[in-house]
């Protein structure tokens, strides 16, 4: 992998991992388009631990009082009813389907879900999913003509329950295309959140999985001569930057604005991969992973 191929799938990263776009598929649209080699899930995996790291900075005093609360609740069980301690529960509570299916699945995202065929599919079914959602939330919060706005749901409502259907939804982020924060989002406007509710506690479930698969894939990739360090590490710190900004436009972002842009866009780009798979300019397997 150049300097220059870093750059930009650090770029693409950064931009994509907090929108509900899908930041893999990205990674890997990019490299097709370019003639470049698939990054591959590892590449995708380690840079993620960039944009991580922005989320934990941008986050920072609410993961710092609720790992205190946590921390606390395990000796103190009236402690246990402090909103930040039982989120701490519930991120762990809804990154368990992630980390089963990550395992299990390992050889099937490295490999067979990477088809672009898949990942244009995904890109207009999770599109028009996402489309459904919000159009539900907006009508709940406009009310109508015979009808009174409806009160969503916060974070403060969030059980057991809609934590692991929470974590069902992430876990189907693992398939190019259907986007972590797309999903997450989707799956909480579903059950009656408010758009910025659902997303904080996308960002704030990402963290253990996402931190835990980079961390993982960083262990593989250690033990391999075929790793490009240099131009990674060059990709994860652009990443990291250029995710903190986006984070912090897309929280402002959500709090007035409709999610169908990127409906539209979803749907658009993934007519467009089908069109170029069928015409023969794209292929649909991914070219030998770059290192």
């Amino acid at each position: 992998m150049s300097w220059f191929e870093s750059l930009i799938l650090g770029l693409v990263q950064g931009l994509t991992e907090f929108l509900p776009v899908s930041s893999s598929a990205h990674l890997r649209l990019t490299a097709a388009f370019s003639g470049w080699k698939d990054p591959g899930a590892a590449f995708t995996a380690i840079t993620q631990i960039g944009t991580e790291a922005a989320v934990l900075i941008y986050f920072r005093k609410d993961i710092g009082r609720i790992i205190s609360a946590w921390t606390r609740s395990l000796a103190n069980k009236a402690m246990r009813k402090d909103p930040d301690a039982r989120m701490g529960w519930l991120v762990i509570v809804g990154s368990i389907p992630i980390g089963v299916l990550g395992v299990t699945l390992k050889d099937q995202i490295e490999g067979p879900f990477r088809d672009l065929r898949i990942t244009a599919t995904m890109l207009i079914g999770m599109g028009i999913v996402l489309g459904i959602a919000d159009r539900l939330a907006a009508r709940d919060e406009s009310g109508g003509r015979h009808r009174a706005p409806k009160q969503r749901k916060g974070l403060e409502d969030l059980g057991v329950r809609d934590g692991l259907i929470y974590g069902v939804c992430q876990a189907m982020a693992l398939i190019p295309g259907v986007s972590r924060s797309g999903a997450t989002i989707s799956g909480g406007l579903f059950m009656g959140y408010r758009r910025e509710a659902a997303a904080r506690y996308s960002f704030l479930l990402a963290i253990p999985a996402v931190l835990a698969s980079g961390l993982f894939e960083l262990k593989d990739a250690m033990e391999s001569d075929h790793v490009s360090w240099g131009p990674t590490i060059f990709a994860t710190v652009i990443a990291f930057g250029t995710g903190y900004a986006v984070i912090a436009w897309f929280m402002k972002f959500i709090s007035t604005k409709s999610f169908m842009p990127f409906v539209w866009y979803r749907i658009a780009l993934g007519i467009v991969i089908i069109a170029l798979v069928f015409m023969g300019v794209l292929s649909p397997h991914a070219a030998e992973s770059a290192g």
